[in-house]
């Protein structure tokens, strides 16, 4: 090969590498993701489902500062901060939004019909105007549900199981949703077989909780059961102490409230959501449409109990109900 010719071929073949090398030396393309919470910034649970759901996207690839840059707005338990937050996430422009619920769902759907969002612990989507279907979702929003309804009349049996004496349980519910309606309805269906008057309590302030839970207290043979709704998030802790208070048994939905020293409950591990959202809110990132992801319902619940609060409040656990325990704290 002449010598002018080999200066041709390595100039043409240097001229063809320079565009994959400077493709190589090109930052990552930083995703976004928007999530809307309902709880306040500094709230333990919020934190903790925050933590899952990054440590999900670290398992897929996405690191923070890296590839995937996430906005957090804090609604508080506040349907105007919700609003407002919803229309700021959206202008800034997100690839993709992160809904805990009900009530951050519901705003962000309002402010878009558009950009692809992922729920978590949603009762009932459809009946929600959500979702067209589980199976098929068919708008910009998919996700998970917290429960079915069939597991509302568990929590009475539960209760009934832990302190048989129990005549008369009040149900903290939020009657303006769709959800909370139908647990009630679940739960007092079966309230007849067991021997229960049951009566609902709305929990929208701290107030009407005070006078529904103090009520109930002051008949003998009470209970208390506490349904998923973000009243129950936002007011748990005072509900903890009313029921140790009045020495009332109380069945919750969620683990959080018997590590913060509630009595028992039974439900699906609503963290563990978190982890699930974060691989499809992959799926979305890498393309996947959310109306062809279908809403995917728990497989499995746990039953955890606090013997240090049953002993608080005077209560003998029966041994059936220790031995179904998935965990204990004493």
């Amino acid at each position: 090969m002449r010598r002018r010719d080999f200066i041709t071929l390595l100039g043409s073949g240097a001229a063809a590498a320079w565009p994959l090398a400077a493709r190589a030396q090109q930052p990552e393309r930083v995703r976004r993701i928007g999530v809307l919470v309902s709880l306040p910034a500094d709230d333990p649970q919020a934190q903790a489902r925050n933590a899952a759901f990054l440590q999900g996207l670290q398992q897929f690839g996405w690191t923070v500062g890296r590839n995937v840059k996430i906005d957090f707005r804090w609604g508080a338990g506040n349907a105007d901060n919700a609003r407002k937050f919803a229309t700021e996430l959206l202008a800034l422009r997100p690839d993709v939004l992160l809904a805990p619920g009900t009530s951050t769902l519901a705003p962000l759907l309002q402010a878009t019909r558009v950009v692809p969002i992922v729920f978590v612990h949603v009762a009932d989507p459809v009946g929600g105007g959500f979702i067209e279907n589980l199976a098929r979702p068919g708008g910009n929003a998919t996700g998970f549900i917290n429960l079915e309804y069939g597991i509302s009349g568990k929590w009475l049996e539960l209760l009934k199981q832990i302190a048989p004496g129990v005549t008369r349980a009040s149900v903290l519910r939020d009657a303006a949703l769709t959800s909370g309606t139908a647990q009630f309805a679940a739960i007092q269906a079966v309230a007849p077989s067991l021997g229960i008057e049951v009566n609902p309590v709305n929990v929208s302030n701290a107030a009407d909780i005070e006078r529904g839970v103090g009520a109930i207290a002051r008949s003998a043979n009470g209970g208390l059961i506490v349904p998923a709704s973000g009243g129950a998030i936002r007011h748990r802790d005072y509900i903890i102490r009313l029921a140790a208070q009045y020495k009332l048994p109380a069945v919750y939905y969620d683990p959080y409230f018997v590590t913060a020293g509630g009595l028992i409950s039974y439900g699906p591990d609503l963290i563990d959501q978190y982890r699930q959202a974060a691989g499809y809110i992959d799926r979305v990132l890498k393309g996947e449409k959310p109306a062809d992801l279908p809403v995917q319902a728990p497989t499995k619940y746990q039953l955890v109990l606090n013997l240090k609060t049953a002993k608080a409040i005077g209560l003998n656990v029966p041994p059936t109900v220790l031995a179904r325990a998935d965990k204990v704290i004493e």
